[in-house]
């Protein structure tokens, strides 16, 4: 009984071990595959943490060289760790304690822009509409006078 429990957790490291190294060797292969294609203009960060972009390749010494904030340095292709992405920054007065974003207001810029066109329109407007509400008014005016009189 012993024996079957040993032999059981045996062949459950072994493939444990297994798999890891699968995984570990395509890895790998996806990093000696990226360092073998680089080309210049590309943003890489190095094992040390210098960010830069990729200005020379030069493939029978295995070197490359980048720029650095307008520093160039020269470093081996192993020294390359991945492609550079540089994240979104997202500041803290724009989500709220979860993380979510917060609805944004309408500036108030904008809303005076709105208005100065809305009121540009109705100058524009104005002499027609003003003899329009004069003779609506007028019409209004005697109208109700008739009623009454009725």
């Amino acid at each position: 009984m012993d024996y079957i429990f040993l032999i059981i957790l045996l062949v459950f490291m072994v493939g444990m071990l297994f798999f890891q190294s699968r995984k570990a060797k395509k890895q790998n292969q996806e990093l000696q595959d990226f360092r073998k294609n680089l080309q210049p203009g590309t943003e890489i960060i190095t094992i040390g943490g210098v960010i830069g972009k990729v200005v020379d390749v030069d493939e029978e010494y295995e070197e490359i060289v980048i720029d650095s904030e307008g520093s160039q340095m020269r470093f081996a292709f192993k020294a390359v760790s991945r492609q550079y992405v540089r994240p979104a920054y997202v500041h803290d007065d724009e989500v709220d304690e979860e993380g979510n974003p917060l609805p944004q207001e309408p500036k108030q810029i904008e809303d005076a822009e709105v208005t100065t066109e809305v009121q540009e329109d109705v100058v524009a407007e104005e002499p027609a509409a003003a003899a329009q509400a004069e003779a609506s008014e007028t019409e209004k005016d005697t109208k109700p006078v008739a009623d009454e009189r009725a």
